[in-house]
């Protein structure tokens, strides 16, 4: 058997090991929780610390920015990989508030299943609206956890009612909860005819949980005659009236299996990993201008879905971090930036355990791995062997708001603007430079209003820079585009004009009248909210 045969046949069997999902939920639904108890049961870590915890406690293993500690929320996206049962799981814990969505839909871009978690107290909330969106337009299956049944809930057949109504998505409860709130029994699953037996207490190491077989006697004696007649009543609603279970509708995202359980309790978790990893999809095609490329194409091929400044604020770095699409990846190879046109040498991949790192010898399709960034790369960035390609556009999402934004200390013009190019050039944060007024001033452009305040503690913390911002009162940018004359006429009036990083003309705007009144005067301008629809 030839060399190739033998890496192909490698390949295939590191793919097939593979298991790369995001998880996304509304803020407080216990996302940060769930990830860690994950890594517990993967075996990642030893204690579980808790997200909002005093500080005499841990805070979250995944929330590794100084104001997600802070906070006690999570405002950048996370990748972390950890083996459990033969399978090399990639966890991409993102940002569930919605200032931060934009983190949130290019993470799910690398992503090949999604985990939901939703609140049982508050169904499907805003935030998981827009997340479950993204994810039904990529056709990836999604896997739903209904967490903190240890709390007073909402009736379990009313929230599978509610993702029917509100996301469009049929379930198929894999298991079922028993009581809630101070009466929570257990779950009882449905695959195994047995339930698991849930002790009031927190479990923050991996502790044994009782199991009790589904004879009536042996339940009617744990559970009583009232939890165990409503159970059973449940079940047997679920039989004849819930979707059976149907693996090819779950791979096409139209059925979800519903787990149930307490994440911060660890109950329900471990029975979660186990079934889901055996559910989940291997690493799955994507798509580029070449057509799909998938995971076995034996030529290596990868794309940057983004870019974190100052992981460690030590050595002041910048990390791109790259999903792997095909073929073989091994420390020092040669490949294309296909953007640049240029070969790069990549000498220092690392995998993630958060803010921890390691140097890695070799990855493969559906890993996430870090590069070293000197300022070569950008968001979306294909890099590949072979022919070039380039993998799909990345999303993007025009600002809502504004702000001028200048340092405080005018001796600190260097670190300022260093601390600007490099935090913008992670995605979340827009910067661009006024137009027409004679005086070149830089105007911050976000989608959510939080973004500052992390860019403003950041630039302190990281750059040891103090700013002042001026809110501007626009909630439009468009880009501009058309014949050089009617540009000019648009520019020389009245009209807010600023200009991107690249030196395009982006028109700004109070509210959707202003604009509209814009389309109307001007017809032979368009007027886009993408530059990647110029």
């Amino acid at each position: 058997m030839s060399t190739i045969n033998v890496n192909e046949n490698k390949i295939k069997a590191e793919i097939a090991k593979r298991r790369t999902f995001a998880i996304i939920s509304h803020p407080d639904a216990g996302k940060t929780t769930l990830t860690e108890k994950l890594l517990l049961f993967g075996g990642a870590i030893r204690l579980a610390g808790t997200v909002k915890g005093r500080k005499s406690q841990r805070t979250a293993t995944s929330d590794w920015m100084e104001i997600e500690k802070q906070r006690g929320i999570s405002v950048t996206s996370s990748a972390m990989q950890f083996e459990y049962n033969g399978i090399k799981v990639n966890i991409l814990d993102t940002p569930g508030h919605q200032d931060f969505s934009e983190d949130t839909y290019r993470t799910l871009t690398a992503a090949d299943s999604a985990v939901m978690l939703i609140d049982a107290a508050k169904g499907v909330e805003e935030q998981t609206k827009k997340l479950f969106a993204v994810c039904r337009m990529r056709g990836i299956p999604i896997f739903t956890f209904i967490n903190k049944l240890d709390r007073e809930s909402r009736d379990p057949l009313d929230l599978l009612q509610e993702l029917e109504d509100v996301l469009g998505i049929r379930s198929c409860p894999m298991n079922w909860p028993i009581g809630m709130g101070q009466d929570f029994k257990g779950i009882y699953n449905r695959e195994k005819n047995e339930v698991e037996v849930y002790q009031h207490g927190h479990y923050h190491e991996k502790d044994e949980i009782e199991v009790v077989d589904g004879n009536q006697e042996a339940l009617v004696r744990q559970l009583g005659e009232y939890y165990y007649d409503k159970v059973m009543e449940d079940i047997e609603l679920l039989d004849v009236a819930g979707d059976p279970f149907d693996m090819e509708r779950i791979q096409k995202g139209e059925l979800t299996p519903v787990f149930f359980g307490s994440a911060i309790n660890n109950f329900g978790v471990q029975t979660f990993l186990d079934r889901f990893l055996t559910l989940a999809p291997v690493p799955t095609p994507r798509k580029s201008d070449a057509g799909p490329v998938n995971p076995d194409f034996p030529e290596f091929s990868g794309y940057v879905f983004k870019i974190q400044a100052n992981m460690n604020p030590a050595h002041r770095d910048r990390i791109a971090f790259l999903r792997i699409c095909s073929g073989y990846f091994e420390r020092g190879m040669a490949v294309q930036h296909v953007r640049t046109g240029k070969t790069i040498k990549l000498s220092q991949p690392q995998q993630f355990f958060a803010q921890d790192r390691q140097i890695i010898e070799d990855a493969y399709p559906g890993d996430i791995i870090g590069l070293y960034d000197p300022g070569i790369f950008q968001i979306g960035d294909t890099l590949c062997q072979g022919s070039p390609f380039t993998f799909d556009e990345m999303p993007y999402f025009a600002p809502e708001r504004f702000a001028k934004v200048t340092a405080k200390d005018a001796m600190k013009y260097k670190q300022f603007h260093k601390g600007v190019d490099q935090l913008t050039e992670e995605g979340a944060i827009q910067i661009y430079h006024t137009y027409g007024t004679g005086i070149d001033e830089l105007v911050l452009g976000v989608v959510g209003e939080l973004q500052y305040e992390v860019f403003e503690h950041r630039l302190k913390a990281e750059y040891g820079v103090d700013i002042l911002m001026q809110r501007l009162p626009y909630e439009y940018a468009r880009w501009i585009d058309g014949s050089k004359e009617d540009l000019q006429k648009f520019i020389s009036g009245t009209n807010v004009v600023v200009k991107d990083k690249k030196g395009r003309f982006v028109a700004l705007f109070q509210n959707e009248f202003g604009l509209r009144w814009a389309s109307e005067k001007y017809p032979d301008i368009r007027f886009v909210d993408s530059p990647t629809k110029l």
